[in-house]
């Protein structure tokens, strides 16, 4: 019997091997987790600590999982500082995308979650300067209802603040077409 030619299995072709009863089966190693962590409820703050590890450039706020780039204050003194983030688990989404000409600060949730709005506005006031902060959130509601209280907060604290909701799905194919 002839072995198949592969299986996609997320998104990469496996070989077959020979079993003991005349068919062919993925190896064990096929199957295996595809994950790599040291432990599930340290995942955030490893990656927080990983990516301030690579990059000098950026920094955190003490205690939280908001980070900024290095030269957030000069930033905020000079222009209008971006906020964005929103749930961990794409990694190097958010903290990823800080740097020159794009976000000054991002705020980072659990896997999959919304970060609180406590977070939210901490990194607000963190990098709210007299030109005010623009904050970009991806249009998931937990997102969109975590980063809306914060910059209603942080209004009614006095900071110039407004929120802008943007479509992040990308699909391959245009949605009209069909096979």
């Amino acid at each position: 019997v002839n072995p198949p030619t592969g299986d996609l299995r997320g998104g990469r072709v496996c070989s077959w091997i020979p079993s003991r009863h005349n068919t062919w089966v993925l190896p064990r190693m096929a199957t295996a987790s595809k994950k790599l962590l040291n432990a599930e409820d340290a995942v955030v703050e490893q990656m927080i600590c990983g990516l301030l590890a690579c990059h000098p450039t950026l920094t955190r706020l003490e205690g939280t999982h908001v980070l900024l780039r290095a030269d957030f204050q000069e930033t905020k003194a000079s222009q209008v500082t971006l906020l964005s983030g929103g749930g961990s688990g794409h990694e190097p989404s958010h903290g990823g995308w800080l740097g020159d000409g794009r976000p000054t600060a991002a705020v980072c949730g659990g896997v999959f979650a919304s970060p609180s709005v406590d977070a939210v506005l901490s990194g607000i006031r963190a990098c709210a300067g007299p030109h005010g902060v623009l904050v970009i959130v991806k249009n998931y509601t937990g997102d969109r209802l975590n980063f809306g209280l914060a910059c209603e907060q942080a209004k009614a604290e006095g900071i110039r603040c407004e929120m802008v909701p943007c479509h992040v799905a990308l699909s391959p194919l245009p949605l009209t077409h069909t096979n």
